[in-house]
């Protein structure tokens, strides 16, 4: 037995090895952050007390039982006045006398019960409260679709400036081999002091900007594991690569409002309004329930005879209760009248998120495209510039060329580069934009 345990710890060790060294996806970072983002916990938990409202809403029309019961000392008995000709018949007429009404100690014990038939605004609530679990599903969906929109911006982040920073470090060795080689051609009398200077000065600002895109790429690490509900304490490695992200424009004819979660919740929300304007219009029927009570109760002017059984008389009742409603000052025609009111300004809303939806998919669309254009030519120029830099070191190296043409297309060739991978992340920002446009991002 403990050999098999040893076995499977050994395979499960080595499983968890394997899928750190491999590291995350994009998908697995997503799936991660929907179970334990702090936001897409709390909408689980919102769903789970939208269920607690259905099962509390259905209790109501479930029998209602009780036992009460008590102990009664009544050390100054409630007194009427009576002629006091029952007591005396001689006694002048309009005399009163004090009579005291029951015993100084009283109990009782009662079970009771309660059973609604008949109440309009029971059979709506248990509509509304499954309607409200409907849209607690829905903001559900929707805090986990921002969930996985705010993982995808922040993974995508942490590729490029992994990328970004990897090409630095090759710039620096570049750079290294540059200044090594105009030094030693300063020390054989082929170069100026003045040109191992420049390089130098591009060197060190080179390492400067290193050492600040190391730091950028562990705070957008951070941020990932942030907005996957990770530690910042833990590790995280990204298997995905850049290169393998496809940028394709969506173009859709026809687009169905319904895929979009806000369009949805915006229905719920209106038949909500239609159940409570439901709710409010049945009030106007009787409501109707049946009552059972049995128990016991007894009196006595001793304490002595307080639990004596023979004293403890016994009671029941069974019957119904019908309530009906007369006038309530018109307040639910004056309820009705304002969900009248709030149905309307929903449908309105329709027009108004029906639009806001065009123009941000029309914009996102646009935002995509010029993004996409601006990658192509920044990473033409980053080729350009590369070819530049070969062009204007191998002229220095031969003689025919300066070491400021040098050190200005090294320049130029880290700027295209910057302006490339701002590009890329400006396409990829709006590639996860368009997806939540049309309702595609989604787990």
């Amino acid at each position: 037995m403990r050999q098999l345990l040893l076995i499977v710890f050994l395979f499960v060790s080595v499983a968890q090895g394997r899928a750190q060294d491999n590291g995350y996806t994009l998908q697995e970072c997503i799936d991660y952050a929907l179970t334990n983002n702090q936001n897409a916990k709390n909408a689980e938990f919102e769903k789970d007390i939208a269920d607690a409202q259905v099962r509390e809403t259905v209790a109501r029309g479930l029998p209602q039982v009780n036992i009460n019961s008590g102990l009664n000392y009544n050390y100054e008995l409630q007194k009427s006045l009576l002629p006091a000709t029952i007591f005396d018949p001689n006694a002048n007429e309009g005399d009163e006398v004090q009579f005291a009404f029951g015993q100084a100690y009283d109990g009782n014990i009662a079970l009771s019960a309660r059973q609604l038939l008949f109440d309009g605004s029971f059979f709506v609530g248990l509509q509304a409260a499954k309607t409200y679990k409907e849209l607690s599903t829905k903001d559900h969906i929707k805090t986990q679709i921002d969930v996985i929109e705010a993982v995808s911006k922040a993974y995508y982040n942490v590729l490029v400036n992994e990328e970004r920073y990897e090409l630095l470090e090759v710039n620096l060795g570049r750079l290294d081999t540059l200044l090594t080689e105009t030094q030693a051609m300063y020390e054989s009398g082929f170069a100026e002091k003045i040109d191992v200077s420049r390089i130098k000065v591009q060197h060190n600002n080179l390492k400067v900007q290193i050492d600040n895109t190391k730091q950028l790429l562990d705070l957008s690490r951070d941020l990932l594991k942030f907005q996957m509900g990770m530690k910042l304490t833990e590790q995280i490695t990204l298997s995905d690569k850049l290169e393998e992200v496809e940028f394709t424009v969506i173009d859709k004819t026809e687009f169905d409002y319904n895929n979009r979660i806000e369009y949805s919740q915006l229905q719920t929300n209106l038949a909500l309004v239609n159940l409570d304007m439901k709710n409010n219009r049945v009030q106007y029927l009787p409501a109707l329930y049946a009552n059972f009570s049995y128990g016991y109760n007894t009196q006595t002017g001793e304490s002595n005879e307080l639990f004596d059984g023979d004293r403890w008389l016994n009671f029941g009742t069974l019957g119904v209760t019908l309530s009906m409603p007369i006038f309530d000052g018109f307040l639910k025609s004056n309820r009705i009248q304002k969900n009248r009111i709030q149905a309307k300004q929903i449908e309105q809303s329709f027009d108004m998120l029906e639009n806001s939806i065009d123009l941000e998919i029309r914009q996102a669309k646009i935002k995509l495209e010029t993004a996409i254009d601006n990658m192509v030519a920044q990473k033409e120029n980053t080729e350009l510039a590369e070819e530049i830099y070969d062009v204007a070191k191998i002229k220095y190296q031969e003689g025919v060329g300066s070491n400021i043409e040098v050190t200005n297309a090294d320049a130029d060739y880290k700027e295209a580069q910057t302006n490339y991978y701002d590009a890329l992340y400006s396409a990829l920002v709006a590639k996860v934009e368009l997806e939540k446009a049309y309702g595609q991002l989604n787990k």
